[in-house]
């Protein structure tokens, strides 16, 4: 069965991108008589408000959004994600880390030449813990060791159908351990990172089709590293157009002025944010 879900944090209001993420993802999976699901991305608790989740729902339903199942919520699912990390570090494929960002800012201020100074995680990680065998208790996050990673869970590949193209997309070693490197998978205030719960959430929804913005495509190689090492499914993956405003930048929830509740209270229609959004 075609199954997609939409998934929003709960940290401020969703814009004119999050409509027409979900307003596509929706869309597809009634016309092919599939599951439209809804996830609540409140991982982190210091920043997810009671308030931000309710808007969310009036927002979708008032778009003529209808989801399918109850509402998977982060939060109530903390176990699920330090069994999957527990799962990893059984296998040797983990190490701690004692890095504050602004150690890792500093050891970035003499890059290699030709060597990218960010990836799809941020500034990419310089190493500096990977051999120490530093004790959990005394580090700020727990990071995947790429290179044992590859060797463990590659070959992997998936398809892509965004950007009206469909094709097979390998994932690569070199690419991985060059552009992305040791990802974080936990901090020691969250119980995981993005990349390994959403993993875990699609696997445990059985989310056949993934929709989303293509500024996550790069992403999406290290989610099918985990996806095999966790031994789970691979979705197929479609990464559409971002909406973006008229200096070309995309849109973030700082961008109130293109919420959605704020052109609801301006009397607009939801055929008019389709309109806007180009459905």
């Amino acid at each position: 069965m075609f199954r997609t879900r939409f998934a929003p944090s709960p940290t401020g209001p969703l814009h004119l991108g999050h409509a027409y993420s979900a307003l596509l993802a929706h869309d597809t999976a009634r016309q092919k008589n599939g599951e439209f699901l809804l996830r609540i991305d409140d991982l982190d608790q210091s920043r997810a408000r009671v308030h931000w989740e309710q808007q969310i729902y009036d927002d979708l339903r008032w778009l003529g959004i209808s989801w399918d199942s109850p509402v998977r919520r982060q939060s109530e699912h903390f176990e699920d994600y330090a069994a999957a990390l527990n799962q990893l570090r059984e296998k040797n494929l983990t190490f701690e880390c004692q890095c504050s960002r602004r150690d890792i800012e500093t050891a970035a201020n003499a890059p290699q030449e030709g060597v990218p100074d960010f990836g799809p995680d941020g500034r990419i990680y310089p190493g500096t813990c990977r051999t120490l065998a530093l004790s959990s208790n005394k580090t700020t996050c727990t990071r995947l060791n790429m290179k044992a990673a590859c060797s463990t869970g590659l070959p992997a590949s998936f398809i892509e159908t965004g950007l009206d193209q469909t094709s097979s997309q390998e994932v690569n070693i070199d690419d991985l351990i060059a552009t992305v490197g040791d990802v974080v998978l936990a901090r020691r205030e969250m119980t995981a990172s993005y990349h390994l719960s959403v993993v875990i959430d699609d696997a445990a929804c059985g989310v056949s089709h993934v929709i989303r913005g293509h500024d996550l495509f790069d992403a999406t190689r290290i989610h099918v590293l985990l996806q095999s090492l966790l031994g789970l499914s691979t979705p197929e993956y479609h990464h559409h157009r971002l909406i973006r405003d008229e200096d070309g930048k995309r849109l973030a929830k700082r961008d109130d002025a293109r919420a959605i509740a704020k052109y609801r209270a301006e009397g607009a229609t939801p055929q008019d944010i389709r309109a806007m959004v180009g459905l």
